[in-house]
């Protein structure tokens, strides 16, 4: 070969290197520019405040995932990483597409866990399509990405496989890049919730989009299945102030010093180090003053103060404005929407993020569950839910509870409409319960379902001439209208009551499972008249506490939440439980009001915390030390982070025993049998109420193994012992 055919073929490969170069650096931009494109488009149309610093790290952590992109689909031909990165682009498309038409739905992030439950989500298809529809824009933005790929990006791919040199420098920047990424998150312990502690302790959806970004976010999920999240305890004591009380304090007879010094699992002795430093509440004026009569226990579909008034739902403007008034009670969305509403309600906890905590409660242990303690005390114990009886796992959760549950496909028998009739749930099951001699029953209704219109909403179209009047938008209407049929479902519910001879011995609870997301936001604050606040506000909500026999009405101004309903009624029932495994509080009690919503942000009777912007406001005329928030802050993240522990390790089976609940609800089973006088001249019906009570907790005993443990007792002390052994 000459001189010239030398120097020309090195000039040749000289540029085709070049060149290659720059298709593997065009190439690369293009996955990260791709990625960041998807991440700003969710953050516009979802993230309430998109100029912020928290978009730096946003940005900073697309890098090494569209770098990391880029070498997945270079390490083959040309032909096979135009494949690899296709699909690669259309995964990463699809998964931001999916929470941006989720979150126009729910107004809330999907976790992975809940894709487990898509078969049954689809029933609900029409939602999604509405979704889709409402969110084309976005959609549509999000796409771009997809179509530039096609036209044009496709042929950046490396004609080879990348050389092992530039593999090792792209890896080498992607390490460097996200090692730096972690370290600057960790060691962030700016403002009242630093971001170190939501990477890498909590899972806070909400936040962790607004923080780090969709994708990261899938990661923090993945982390978070797998149990990887670290969790660490902050030593102070859940409350910052103590109480000073006179009455007793309504706890079990747990003795956590030998607990702890007896433990070898370092999570469950974490736990019962924290549980014991845990402020209880105190009995109280309110202190069984329902010991002994019927409860009726509603968590209603969507129901909201929005759906009350005077004139269409004359029955529950009634309820909400005697017996018992909260003027503060809110009801926060979590991220299972009705499944979590539910369970904060039923249990008092906090729903772990990532998983459907009731469903997985069904394996627990869940003694203060009041159908499982007033099953014990010889109520008839039922739960009802006018809808598919296995959606959301109820068939699981429920009958843990302590409750005989039917649903529509397991003995409810209803007419197919969507949604169903609340109305006709009560004529149906009424009856099945009211001639006992005390009964307990839950109802989660559904007539109050989105969507909201008269094309969709069966029970919208049931009551569409009644609500033609009012000045409002067709969604707004339809919400009325379908609250209607709640609203004489309660009715109804009450004149059987009445008929039977059992209301004036009846306590009647209602709250929703959550705010009325179907609706838009405009559409809510048509309904409100007037702009409603999106982090606190948006959430306010009316809890119904009627008992037919109070004259005067007492008004509650404390805050409190659905979470705060089961120590509430605990108390009021005279029931033991511990304050201290709860994370409600009983509303009457004395300690200071805490509602926490599920992004970390909290009421107290001082101020509100903004999780959204970092900021604590004081209530005006308050002033508070430089330190509350931050202590407050780590109160309320423990409370998350102890009530996931609770549900991850049966916990309750670990500290509360039989005998502990048989002793206490033997006592209130005794005032029960005679009122007058607990004890009664020969004891016949105590003793009747005692030998009860003691069957019922013996077949919890059998079923959960519990044994009956003396204070600092081993399981292996203890043997095969039961809580019989307690009353031989």
């Amino acid at each position: 070969m000459s001189h010239n055919g030398i120097k020309e073929s090195s000039k040749l490969r000289e540029y085709l290197k070049a060149r290659g170069r720059s298709s593997t650096i065009r190439y690369c931009c293009f996955f990260v520019f791709s990625i960041i494109w998807l991440e700003l488009v969710l953050r516009y149309f979802t993230v309430g405040n998109f100029w912020s610093f928290n978009l730096f790290w946003v940005i900073l952590l697309s890098l090494p995932l569209g770098l990391l992109a880029a070498l997945l689909s270079s390490l083959a031909g040309k032909r096979r990483n135009a494949v690899i990165g296709g699909v690669i682009l259309v995964v990463i498309t699809l998964l931001v597409m999916l929470q941006v038409v989720y979150y126009t739905i729910f107004n809330a992030y999907l976790t992975l866990y809940s894709l487990t439950g898509t078969g049954k989500v689809l029933e609900f298809w029409q939602s999604g399509l509405k979704g889709i529809a409402e969110a084309w824009l976005p959609l549509l933005l999000a796409a771009l990405p997809l179509v530039f790929w096609f036209f044009k990006a496709k042929n950046w791919v490396c004609d080879s496989r990348l050389s092992l040199n530039t593999a090792l420098v792209l890896i080498f920047i992607i390490g460097i890049v996200q090692i730096g990424a972690f370290a600057g998150i960790s060691t962030d312990r700016h403002g009242v919730m630093p971001r170190g502690y939501l990477y890498n302790q909590a899972f806070v959806p909400k936040l962790s989009v607004a923080n780090f970004g969709c994708l990261t976010t899938y990661r923090l999920d993945v982390k978070n299945l797998l149990g990887a999240m670290s969790l660490e305890k902050d030593n102070g004591d859940r409350a910052v102030e103590k109480v000073e009380a006179e009455q007793p304090a309504n706890v079990l007879p747990i003795d956590f010093n030998s607990l702890i010094a007896q433990e070898s699992d370092g999570v469950i002795k974490d736990m019962h180090q924290y549980f014991s430093t845990v402020t209880p509440t105190y009995q109280n004026e309110y202190t069984g003053k329902y010991a002994g009569k019927n409860l009726i226990w509603i968590c209603a579909e969507g129901f909201s103060t929005w759906a009350i008034d005077k004139e269409k739902t004359p029955t529950l403007y009634k309820l909400a404005g005697e017996s018992y008034v909260f003027e503060n009670f809110y009801n926060p969305i979590w991220g299972v929407s009705t499944s979590d509403g539910e369970y904060t309600t039923c249990t008092g906890l906090i729903p772990k993020a990532g998983v459907w905590s009731f469903f997985k409660s069904g394996e627990n242990y869940m003694p203060f569950c009041l159908g499982n303690q007033l099953k014990a005390l010889d109520y008839s114990t039922r739960a009802y839910h006018d809808h598919s009886y296995a959606y959301y796992r109820r068939d699981v959760s429920h009958p843990n509870m302590g409750y005989d549950y039917k649903g529509v496909g397991n003995g409810l028998n209803m007419t197919v409409t969507w949604p169903e009739s609340d109305v006709q749930m009560m004529e149906i099951t009424v009856p099945e319960y009211v001639n006992d001699e005390t009964f307990h029953t839950y109802y989660m209704s559904v007539s109050g379902h989105l969507e909201y219109n008269f094309g969709g909403n069966a029970m919208s179209q049931k009551h569409r001439e009644e609500v033609a009047d009012l000045p409002y938008s067709e969604a707004c209407r339809a919400y009325i209208a379908c609250n209607m049929e709640f609203d004489r479902a309660v009715d109804s519910l009450i004149q059987q009551l009445e008929k039977a001879g059992k209301l004036d011995d009846t306590l009647i609870v209602i709250s929703g499972d959550h705010y009325p997301y179907g609706l838009e936001q405009s559409e809510i604050e048509e309904l409100n008249g007037g702009a409603v606040d999106t982090t606190f506000e948006l959430y306010h909500s009316t809890l119904i506490m009627w008992d037919s026999e109070m004259k005067d009405s007492v008004t509650v101004e404390k805050p409190c939440s659905p979470m705060d309903i089961l120590p509430t009624l605990s108390n009021l029932l005279g029931l033991p439980y511990d304050s201290r495994l709860l994370m409600g509080r009983d509303i009457f009690a004395d300690n200071e009001a805490l509602v926490v919503f599920s992004d970390h942000s909290w009421i107290s009777d001082k101020g509100r915390y903004n999780a959204n912007t970092n900021e604590f406001t004081a209530n005006s005329g308050v002033t508070v030390d430089g330190d509350y928030a931050t202590k407050m802050m780590a109160q309320v993240n423990n409370m998350f982070d102890y009530s996931a522990k609770i549900l991850e390790n049966d916990y309750y089976a670990k500290v509360v025993t039989g005998d502990m609940l048989a002793n206490g609800n033997s006592d209130q089973a005794k005032t029960k049998a005679n009122p007058e006088d607990s004890g009664g001249e020969d004891g016949g019906g105590a003793a009747t109420k005692d030998s009860q009570v003691i069957k019922a907790f013996a077949e919890l005993n059998q079923r959960f193994n519990i044994d009956t443990l003396s204070p600092g007792q081993t399981r292996e002390e203890a043997g095969s012992g039961s809580i019989l052994n307690f009353f031989q």
